[in-house]
């Protein structure tokens, strides 16, 4: 079965975006953006996320790579893609998740937001964190994940980068 895994960026303190969304805070790596991203990105081959997302994604227009990929986005206002790759669902997002994870193919990217990827915790789909910490505190912002059940992880592995970047990845266990 396909894993599902919510690899995202995050400050020290627990932040993904700042209060208004940004991200202008995540620090540019030469070794991450030439070694470790286009690994990565080859590790998948559909990205799960929120309308306020994709949002944000569709924003930066066809400079941003997740455009020319295979896009589920749980949304109950949008309903017309403009792209044949992005699939918009209304209702039922956690049993839409779940068929993917059943479906043949590489790993599914939940790739944000928080509020989102808590509703998939809950529903037990999630099987990966992968944090990539900046060395920055926010001191305020968007959450990893907003507050509910507790979420135990064990540790994979962990990469240290020159720019202070420390790139986590953590087993979700199903023994809540």
């Amino acid at each position: 079965m396909r894993r599902l895994r919510y690899n995202v960026a995050v400050s020290l303190d627990g932040f993904i975006a700042g209060l208004d969304g940004d991200y202008d805070w995540i620090l540019p790596d030469p070794d991450i953006d030439r070694e470790v991203m286009p690994a990565l990105f080859a590790e998948f081959d559909t990205f799960v996320m929120g309308r306020k997302t994709y949002e944000t994604i569709r924003a930066q227009g066809d400079a941003n790579p997740l455009l020319g990929q295979s896009l589920v986005v749980a949304s109950t206002t949008l309903t017309e893609p403009d792209r044949p790759n992005i699939r918009f669902v209304a209702e039922n997002i956690v049993e839409a998740v779940a068929d993917l994870k059943r479906q043949p193919g590489k790993d599914i990217w939940l790739f944000g937001g928080g509020h989102f990827a808590r509703t998939l915790f809950d529903a037990n789909l999630v099987d990966t964190v992968e944090a990539s910490v900046m060395p920055i505190l926010l001191t305020e912002g968007l959450p990893l994940l907003p507050p509910g059940a507790r979420v135990k992880l064990t540790l994979e592995s962990v990469r240290s980068f020159k720019s202070g970047i420390q790139m986590l990845s953590y087993a979700v266990s199903r023994d809540r």
